[in-house]
């Protein structure tokens, strides 16, 4: 019988480049994703006997593809672990990789498990069309298809419409009601497209990106170093045609990736004989209106931030998930008392990109290789969710 809460640490992190839609990885199966970001964090652990791995779970929102039918399972699989090894599906929708990474702290911190694989992975570029399933048999009209890229689809009609608006449209919500304008918007975009590109020169992502075998994807696909201040300016608003002020160019684009984690007890991590990057102190998940989805982080970092027993004045580094940039700003404007200079240092998602079951992994590994690199520091990665939701947590060095 377990008597105590057991400490969880990351061990070690890594994603793919992140591929733009119809682009470098549009040819490469999501379970295929999954299982090489499986295989490659094992790999980096070789005093780990992969039979030791007690589960493996991963995010992804889609699940209507090739990533149908426990795509973990199928990871594990096809990354050639022992059959002995279970996988776990979970959705969150944006936020699927973080909650598959607390649903694995949760097992190893209960004694339920002592090491697990946690991540994500999203193949929007290969989600496929749908179409529901005939009331009768043989219907002699044309059917509706649905794409599963992103968004509603085969809505509820008891679902108020006001709930049911685009993703984009929740956006100009933000921006109405916090006065963000679209220079603002687009001066955080050119900084996230600038952030990530240095990163990138400066070799900040090397520890972490493990690239495809024969795929040419050297870094992440959608980061445009020659953007300005006056391209971004000069495309049309994507979602509100009349006053609009949420383009492409100010929103996280349509991607495609996969990032796994190595989480231990001390058991685990002495196995691994590796010191780990940091250590899980709390996590939150909150509900709010569905069409200011974007505001979902909000609560939920003040929740995750007030179990751990920390401030925003004790945060060093931040990854929050750039749906848009009037989402994250229209957070910022909730939290006065955060710096915004320790958020997304390495880059956001809007140059980064965001597939979406991917996605809230990415964040945690990336923010965890960042504390490591500090030598010290309270880390905070959080995401806002479609339908309504925010998840965060708190790391630590």
């Amino acid at each position: 019988m377990n008597d105590r809460i057991r400490d969880v640490y990351i061990v070690d992190a890594v994603r793919t480049p992140v591929g733009k839609y119809g682009g470098a990885l549009s040819r490469v199966r999501p379970d295929d994703l999954a299982a090489h970001v499986v295989r490659a964090l094992v790999d980096r652990s070789p005093e780990l006997d992969p039979a030791r791995v007690d589960d493996v779970v991963l995010g992804n929102a889609n699940g209507a593809g090739e990533e149908n039918r426990n795509v973990a399972r199928m990871a594990v699989l096809l990354a050639g672990l022992p059959v002995t090894v279970p996988g776990a599906t979970v959705n969150r929708l944006c936020a699927s990789g973080m909650e598959a990474v607390v649903q694995a702290y949760r097992a190893i911190a209960l004694g339920d498990a002592s090491v697990v694989v946690a991540g994500g992975v999203e193949s929007m570029s290969r989600a496929p069309w749908v179409m529901r399933k005939p009331d009768r048999a043989f219907p002699a009209g044309p059917q509706e298809m649905y794409s599963t890229t992103l968004g509603w689809r085969m809505t509820n009609s008891r679902m108020p419409p006001r709930w049911t608006v685009s993703l984009g449209e929740g956006a100009e919500r933000i921006a109405d009601k916090h006065g963000i304008t679209r220079a603002d918007q687009d001066a955080f975009a050119l900084a996230s497209h600038e952030k990530a590109a240095q990163a990138w020169k400066e070799g900040a992502y090397d520890g972490e990106v493990v690239p495809l075998p024969g795929v040419d994807l050297p870094r992440d696909e959608c980061i445009r170093d020659s953007t300005s201040l006056e391209a971004l300016s000069a495309l049309q608003p994507a979602f509100r045609m009349d006053g609009g002020t949420v383009t492409a160019g100010n929103s996280s684009p349509l991607n495609d990736g996969a990032a796994a984690l190595l989480l231990c007890d001390e058991e685990g991590l002495r196995a691994t004989g590796r010191e780990p990057l940091a250590r899980v102190r709390a996590t939150a998940v909150t509900g709010i209106e569905p069409d200011l989805y974007g505001l979902g982080p909000v609560e939920a970092v003040r929740r995750a931030l007030a179990k751990a027993g920390r401030s925003f004045a004790d945060v060093t580094h931040f990854e929050l998930n750039e749906a848009f940039a009037a989402q994250a700003l229209g957070c910022f404007a909730e939290w006065p008392g955060l710096d915004p200079d320790v958020v997304n240092r390495r880059g956001g998602a809007i140059a980064i990109g965001h597939p979406l079951g991917c996605s809230g992994a990415r964040l945690t590994g990336s923010l965890a290789h960042q504390l490591a690199a500090a030598g010290s520091g309270t880390g905070l990665a959080a995401l806002c969710i479609g339908v309504g939701q925010g998840q965060a947590l708190v790391l630590e060095r």
